[in-house]
């Protein structure tokens, strides 16, 4: 059974369909994990999986659905995915956790299948790798100086390294460097005389949710 961070168009729930269209990790869902418990599999384990993405193919099309008045049709939305395709590139992290022996709960018992449910998604959220674009985009004001964003993600990093979250980056500085230019390209954000502004805010939210779940951010930031 597994569950992909929420960077990704994400399963929105333990072993089951839907995906995340506003970007943080959601709670679990215990339909099919009731399932499994109830085949009587003395042996059975769940190995948390967490996926996680620098950018998004569908990162305009998920946040834009998260307000249903301004869903389109699908022709328009599959048209503008392509649009996007071209020159998109993006690295994937795949993360394996230790496997969760579930021999003692009772799949007829509702309070420990939520249970175990919670302890899963606990444990993908904390291994979910905690990428460049993401800590840019949590970190990001309407608009804010390169130095500025700097500071504000190495607090950032700082917090996370005491949580001792997967960290694919040591500081503000390579932080800046390896995100600004995709975000860039992708007109989510737009680099002027030194300072950093917001181009698309939905699209930038959804990045910074993917690691709500770990870092507590003060306020909306954009």
């Amino acid at each position: 059974m597994w569950r992909r961070c929420s960077k990704s168009t994400t399963s929105s729930s333990t072993s089951e369909g839907g995906r995340s269209y506003s970007g943080e990790l959601k709670p679990a869902k215990t339909g099919l994990l009731n399932a499994a418990l109830s085949s009587n599999e003395t042996n059975m384990v769940v190995v948390p999986v967490s996926i996680a993405y620098d950018l998004v193919l569908e990162d305009r099309y998920l946040a834009r659905q998260s307000v249903k008045k301004q869903s389109r049709p699908f022709t328009r939305e599959l048209a503008e995915l392509v649009r996007h395709a071209v020159g998109y590139w993006a690295r994937a992290f795949v993360t394996f956790g230790a496997p969760i022996s579930v021999a003692d709960y009772d799949p007829q018992s509702r309070t420990e299948v939520l249970e175990l449910a919670r302890l899963i998604r606990a444990r993908i959220g904390a291994q979910c790798k905690v990428l460049p674009t993401a800590l840019f985009a949590a970190a990001m004001r309407p608009s804010i100086t390169r130095r500025d964003l700097e500071g504000r993600i190495d607090q950032f990093l700082e917090e996370l390294t005491v949580k001792r979250a997967n960290l694919a980056a040591s500081s503000g500085r390579q932080v800046v460097e390896e995100a600004a230019e995709p975000l860039e390209t992708r007109g989510i954000v737009v680099s002027e005389h030194g300072r950093f502004r917001v181009r698309d805010r939905r699209v930038l939210r959804y990045y910074a949710r993917t690691i709500e779940h770990l870092l507590a951010i003060p306020g909306r930031t954009h």
